[in-house]
């Protein structure tokens, strides 16, 4: 009888980590697969509690989503970013090899590493030097180098995921898509006449997190040892269209107000990832409709106002 598989966790609460155990229910993960994730209060900045919760997990292998993954919080509080992040990866590392681990590490990292991409240098692959342009950016390129640093003296074996956006249904409500669809609720039910928005003249290269999960299942099972992989649709979308998409499914056409506040300096104003190396490697492909991730966003927003 085959072993059980035990994939360690990190990061379980939040927003993808509950998709990770939902797909893991639907079997995406493959059969003779077990998840064990951290007790509730466990901090990736205390050494004692990541050394002996790893001890007594015992994982065959660990996804590693755990992070301070709010940008503006990042610059708000850059040393609790970088501890979190980068020197909670560092506690990771250290305390599977204490215990032996010879599994597979994926950490996940993100897009947001490149930092501003020219439009001629778009798509964005694995060799865009990355060039980040907040703490939290910075905070996951340095983390993920570590990761590779540790295969490449402690053979460690160590795959790095870069997301770029990816959405659907739980996400917090002071991102993009989740604030559009709560305002168009709002707006619905009458307690909002208006919604207002940022710039929704750039792109974004959006995928829906359920494909990005299995992405990652995808990755622990045929991703290369050293490689980094770019995560994304290969589809740019602006966000002005997911807008009127949004309104075209809720059935209203509301008035849109451009909020200064919610204007960024200096931003991106277009995005789009080349998942390449990913599909070579892994035969991955996003499978999931995008008015079917819209529309799961808005019934989200609904049921959770």
């Amino acid at each position: 009888m085959p072993e059980l598989k035990r994939i360690l966790l990190t990061g379980s609460s939040g927003f993808v980590g509950t998709h990770v155990l939902a797909a893991w229910e639907r079997g995406d993960f493959g059969e003779g697969v077990d998840f064990v994730c951290p007790p509730p209060g466990w901090d990736l900045r205390d050494s004692r509690a990541v050394q002996s919760w790893i001890s007594a997990a015992a994982p065959t292998a660990v996804i590693h989503l755990a992070a301070q993954s709010f940008v503006p919080r990042s610059f708000e509080a850059p040393e609790e970013t970088f501890d979190i992040n980068l020197s909670g990866t560092l506690r990771l590392l250290q305390a599977l090899n204490s215990t032996g681990f010879r599994g597979r590490l994926l950490y996940v990292s993100s897009g947001d590493i490149y930092g501003s991409v020219p439009v001629d240098a778009l798509p964005v692959d694995e060799s865009r030097a990355p060039e980040p342009r907040s703490p939290y950016a910075v905070s996951k390129w340095a983390a993920e180098q570590l990761c590779l640093q540790w295969h490449r003296s402690e053979g460690m074996d160590v795959v790095v995921a870069r997301p770029f956006n990816h959405v659907g249904p739980g996400q917090a409500r002071q991102f993009a898509l989740p604030s559009m669809a709560s305002q168009i609720v709002a707006c619905m039910d009458g307690r909002q006449d208006a919604v207002h928005v940022g710039n929704i003249e750039i792109t974004r290269d959006f995928t829906d997190v359920r494909d990005v999960v299995r992405a990652y299942a995808n990755l622990l099972d045929h991703g290369h040892a050293g490689q980094t992989y770019v995560i994304g649709s290969g589809i740019e979308r602006s966000l002005r269209s997911i807008l009127q998409d949004i309104c075209r499914i809720a059935g209203i056409s509301p008035s849109i107000i451009h909020d200064p506040a919610r204007m960024r300096a200096s931003e991106q104003t277009r995005m789009r990832a080349d998942p390449t190396r990913l599909r070579a490697h892994t035969g991955w492909e996003p499978t999931v409709p995008f008015d079917v991730t819209l529309t799961d966003i808005l019934t989200d927003a609904r049921n959770n106002p």
